[in-house]
């Protein structure tokens, strides 16, 4: 506690303190036009012991205060499948939203680094909203636009803050913005011709929907697998997303591509859930259910993100990879034209992801949005 300005430090406990918890952005952003207010319910549920997440996560939330006032929120976590997998005592900060003051963020982060210290952990990294396949990082180029579904908004103060605090980039995750509307360069045209008899494509079957997750999963991960970070999604996981899949996604959005009979590439792509919630102020009741049915099936958002995405590793650097993710935007973008999509967010990609990154810039999608992954030793 630092009595001389009344600020302390209390861990989260009971029910006014999550209201308060997840209250606080609300007056944060109050005069930024391109915050989206997230769903409470589904913040609520972030931290309920029903997330999936914490089969391997262990977490501590806290609330910062000046006399009564909450003026910021802060969590620490250690994963130790990220520990089992990499062999780092790492842990993570997230959840950080603060007034700008520089006694607030000291307090938080200080609070959340001795808690980690505590636990063994030799560097904090963040923000995880748990985890790395959860909402990360931390906005620090784009703030004038909203954020796509899943992804985060910040306050344009809050990168220096962490760096008076000692915190330096650890990684950037880079996101991309496309016109629906594009064309593949006429290499790339000739190519997936020259390719395209090898690869069957189909979406996701609703009927077996279990087993399509579980090999969108099994792709995932083994695509994903030596990146920087990485921790495969638990089948728990995953199957938390299925059903996001289930009620919200057109089949068509979600792709398998095979070779041979194996699956070997896929992509997953949500509608951009932000358009539809942007004036519900965080809730669903009385109407909000309705305006949100509606606007995700009748009118359709006009942007999507392609949050999934991978080619198995095998075939990472070769033409067939390359083709192989070019079929599956190109087969989720047919959908997305039909339904009146305009643009796509690819999101997010690691900076030095050159593979990735020369597939999207190929297509004539601008780099519009930058978050940065923090990290300081302990």
């Amino acid at each position: 506690m630092n009595a001389a300005a009344g600020l302390r430090v209390a861990p989260l406990a009971g029910k006014a303190a999550a209201r308060a918890f997840w209250d606080l952005p609300a007056r944060l952003y109050r005069h930024d036009p391109h915050w989206v207010p997230p769903l409470l319910v589904e913040r609520h549920e972030l931290l309920s012991a029903r997330n999936p997440a914490f089969e391997h996560l262990t977490l501590q939330a806290w609330l910062a205060f000046r006399g009564e006032r909450v003026v910021g929120r802060i969590s620490a976590q250690v994963d130790a499948l990220h520990e089992r997998i990499h062999g780092e005592r790492v842990g993570y900060f997230g959840l950080l939203e603060a007034e700008d003051d520089p006694q607030v963020f000291a307090a938080l982060l200080g609070t959340a680094e001795d808690w980690l210290r505590g636990r063994g952990m030799a560097e904090v990294r963040g923000p995880f909203n748990l985890t790395i396949n959860e909402e990360c990082g931390l906005l620090v180029d784009g703030f004038d636009t909203p954020p796509m579904v899943m992804m985060g908004h910040a306050l344009p103060y809050y990168g220096p803050r962490l760096e008076a605090l000692g915190y330096v980039k650890a990684r950037d995750l880079l996101a991309y913005i496309v016109d629906a509307d594009f064309e593949f360069p006429p290499a790339a045209q000739r190519l997936m011709q020259r390719e395209r008899h090898k690869v069957t494509l189909r979406p996701i079957d609703r009927r077996h929907l279990e087993r399509d997750i579980e090999t969108l999963r099994d792709i995932f991960n083994d695509a994903w697998a030596g990146n920087w970070g990485f921790v495969p999604f638990s089948a728990a996981e995953f199957a938390q997303l299925g059903q996001l899949l289930r009620w919200l996604v057109d089949p068509g959005f979600v792709q398998i591509a095979e070779v041979a009979g194996e699956p070997v590439a896929m992509i997953g792509v949500l509608p951009n859930l932000n358009e539809a919630i942007a004036d519900l102020r965080g809730r669903l009741l009385p109407l909000g259910w309705a305006k949100l049915l509606w606007r995700l099936k009748v009118r359709h958002p006009k942007g999507v993100r392609v949050a999934l995405m991978g080619v198995r590793r095998r075939l990472h650097g070769t033409p067939l990879g390359a083709v192989l993710a070019m079929l599956v935007i190109d087969a989720a973008r047919q959908t997305g034209l039909r339904r009146g999509v305009r643009q796509a967010e690819m999101s997010w990609i690691l900076e030095d992801n050159r593979g990735m990154r020369s597939i999207i810039e190929s297509l004539g999608s601008r780099l519009y949005k930058r978050y940065r992954i923090y990290g300081k030793a302990l």
